[in-house]
C-alpha cells in the first residue's frame, strides 16, 4: 500500500485514528489532531467518510479520557511509579495540572482538550478531585464530539476550499486548528483561583 497517495491513506486512516487518539490521552505529543484532520481532508477527496472519521475520533477521545479519569479517581496512579518513565509521566501530569490552575466549571473538562496537554491534565485533575463519574463522562463526551467535529471539519473544508492534495490540506487545517484551539482552550479554562486541585484531593472540583 503506497501511503504517499490518497488511496493508500484512505484505506488505513481509520486504523491510525484509533491508537493515536487513544494514546494522546496519556501522551500529549501524539499527533492525534493531525491524523483526524487528515481524515477530514481525505473525506473531501472522496477517499474516506467524514462521518466515520468523526465518530471514531470522538469515541476514542472519550474512551481515553475515561481511562485517565478512572486511573486517578481510583488512586491507581501509583502504578506509574514502578518505572522511571512512569515517574516522569506522573510528575509531568502534576506539573500540567498546576500550570493549568484551578477551575470549578464543566467548561474546563470540555474545553481544556483544545490546549496542548490540557486533555491529560484535566482528566487527571478531575479524577484526583473526586468529580462524579457521570458528570465527567457527559462533559468528556461533549468535549470529544466538539473536538472531533472541529478537527474533521478543518480537514474537510481545507480540502474542498483549496483543492490541494490531501497532505497539503491537512497542514493548512492543522495550522488553523492550532489558532482556533488555543483561543477556545484559553477561554474555557480561565483560572478562578491560584490553587490547583492537586493540592486538595478531598475537595470536589465541580459544584
Amino acid at each position: 500500500m503506497d501511503m504517499s497517495f490518497a488511496d493508500g491513506w484512505g484505506a488505513a486512516i481509520y486504523f491510525w485514528i484509533i491508537p493515536l487518539v487513544l494514546g494522546d490521552a496519556v501522551f500529549p505529543p501524539v499527533p492525534s489532531e493531525m491524523v483526524v484532520i487528515t481524515g477530514g481532508a481525505l473525506a473531501a477527496d472522496g477517499r474516506a467518510s467524514a462521518w466515520l472519521v468523526g465518530v471514531i475520533a470522538a469515541t476514542m477521545s472519550w474512551l481515553g479520557d475515561m481511562v485517565v479519569f478512572q486511573l486517578f479517581k481510583r488512586r491507581l496512579s501509583h502504578v506509574l511509579d514502578r518505572w522511571n518513565w512512569g515517574r516522569r509521566l506522573h510528575r509531568g501530569i502534576h506539573d500540567a495540572i498546576a500550570k493549568l490552575g484551578r477551575s470549578s466549571t464543566y467548561g474546563a473538562i470540555i474545553g481544556a482538550r483544545f490546549i496542548p496537554g490540557g486533555r491529560l491534565a484535566t482528566s487527571a485533575a478531575a479524577g484526583i478531585a473526586g468529580v462524579s463519574t457521570k458528570g465527567f463522562s457527559l462533559c468528556a463526551g461533549l468535549g470529544a464530539i466538539l473536538w472531533a467535529s472541529l478537527q474533521t471539519g478543518l480537514g474537510y473544508f481545507a480540502g474542498t476550499a483549496t483543492g490541494l492534495p490531501f497532505w497539503a490540506s491537512s497542514l493548512i487545517g492543522v495550522g488553523v486548528g492550532l489558532l482556533i484551539g488555543v483561543c477556545i482552550g484559553v477561554i474555557a479554562t480561565r483560572r478562578r483561583g491560584n490553587r490547583s486541585p492537586i493540592d486538595e484531593p478531598g475537595e470536589p472540583l465541580l459544584p
